[in-house]
């Protein structure tokens, strides 16, 4: 079962909040990326996620006519087959789609499924997400509830970021301010519009100061202690421990205790792309350098096919990536945990 389906994906997710470590969620661009993530996930025997951006999609529907609902339909096709040759059940998502992207996206993404259950099949994608971080919160949470009803119908997962993410992540982005760090209010208002799991499941992508990309030490204030002041505040009202399952954005260069103490407060996903965009094309940067006189054909020579040909960098740019997901998998302590 290397895709997940709805009952697994579930489950899934169960297991990671009870044994407090979070799955990986590794954006992909490309079938040789998403080769790099199974592998990473094979390897480190860990189950994880999958994931494509609106712009990883645009780019996967190709230059010509940028499509993202066949870019994404396309690679989920593909990891529906390939993913078969790996030891690991992964789950697949839609990262990031900003409101004016819902109809070019997540909304006709979410149509392929409800078909797809109609006819008595699994969904395409397991999880989608809806970034309304740039709207009020009262019209983020009003599309939410609507996103939220099609896809519990289609038997599918939805991610919500109520509050914004710092930093810039395919068009969207937002100041490095005191605004990123979620209230307990801000909680209680999604809980009060998207229910605790009777209207649907979903993934909370609260602020606690995340930055999207890497920044120096200093420049970026992360306080995941306040997830357990979310859970709690919330978790009073309405009588239920823990009420919510965490995703933790702009991860990359995180520390350890960071990610600990995000573990411990309830994250079960944590987003990673710029770390394994730079462990991927290092070493084709590596190759590219050492082999100069080979990869061009330099003062009327003919070069060699051997250093040029993609196979040869593509090889070295996939054994990069793997290894910084085994490393992620590590850190979220989600290594050895995968679904016998």
């Amino acid at each position: 079962m290397p895709i997940a389906t709805p009952e697994v994906y579930n489950e899934m997710l169960d297991r990671a909040k009870a044994g407090k470590f979070a799955y990986p969620a590794i954006n992909v661009t490309s079938t040789q990326t998403l080769h790099a993530a199974l592998r990473g996930f094979a390897e480190a025997e860990s189950d994880g996620i999958i994931q494509i951006s609106t712009g990883g999609a645009e780019f996967l529907g190709g230059q010509y006519n940028k499509d993202m609902v066949t870019g994404a339909v396309a690679l989920a096709e593909f990891a529906h087959i390939v993913a078969k040759k790996y030891d690991v059940t992964v789950a697949l998502h839609t990262d990031h789609c900003p409101k004016d992207k819902l109809d070019g996206y997540v909304r006709p993404l979410l149509d392929i499924s409800a078909e797809r259950v109609a006819k008595g099949e699994n969904p395409l994608f397991q999880s989608h997400m809806w970034d309304g971080s740039a709207e009020t919160l009262a019209d983020n949470l009003a599309i939410g509830q609507e996103l939220l009803a099609k896809a519990a119908a289609a038997k599918i997962i939805l991610e919500v970021e109520i509050t914004p993410t710092g930093g810039e992540e395919d068009g969207v982005s937002h100041e490095i301010n005191d605004e990123l760090y979620t209230t307990v209010d801000d909680a209680i208002r999604t809980a009060e519009a998207l229910g605790l799991g009777e209207k649907g499941r979903y993934l909370l992508a609260a602020s606690f100061g995340n930055v999207h990309g890497v920044y120096k030490p200093g420049n970026v204030v992360l306080r995941p202690e306040l997830l357990k002041d979310l859970q709690q505040g919330v978790g009073e009202k309405y009588g239920k421990q823990s009420p919510f399952d965490f995703v933790f954005h702009g991860g990359s260069g995180s520390t350890a205790e960071e990610i600990a103490t995000a573990l411990e407060n309830g994250v079960v996903k944590m987003n990673l792309d710029t770390d394994t965009q730079y462990a991927f094309t290092r070493p084709v940067a590596d190759h590219m350098f050492r082999n100069y006189d080979g990869v061009l054909k330099v003062d009327g020579e003919v070069g060699s096919k051997k250093t040029y040909d993609p196979r040869t960098w593509g090889k070295l740019a996939e054994a990069g990536m793997a290894k910084r997901v085994t490393e992620a998998c590590a850190a979220l302590r989600s290594t050895g945990t995968k679904l016998k």
